[in-house]
C-alpha cells in the first residue's frame, strides 16, 4: 500500500511575496492538494468496494 499522504497546509498569505515567482509557494500546494485528493478519492472507492464485497458474503 502506498504512504499515504497528509492533507496540504494553506499556505498563510504572508508566505508568498507576490513577486510571481516560479514555481510559487501557492503551485506547490496545488499540487500536494491535488495528489492528497486523488489519494482520498481512491481510499474511498476502496472502501466502498470492500464493504460491497462484505456484504455480498455475509448474504
Amino acid at each position: 500500500m502506498p504512504e499515504l499522504l497528509e492533507k496540504p497546509v494553506r499556505p498563510k498569505g504572508h508566505e508568498c511575496c507576490g513577486g510571481g515567482c516560479c514555481p510559487c509557494i501557492w503551485d506547490h500546494y496545488y499540487d500536494a492538494l491535488g495528489r492528497w485528493e486523488e489519494q482520498q478519492e481512491k481510499l474511498q472507492q476502496q472502501q466502498q468496494t470492500e464493504s460491497a464485497e462484505a456484504e455480498q458474503t455475509q448474504a
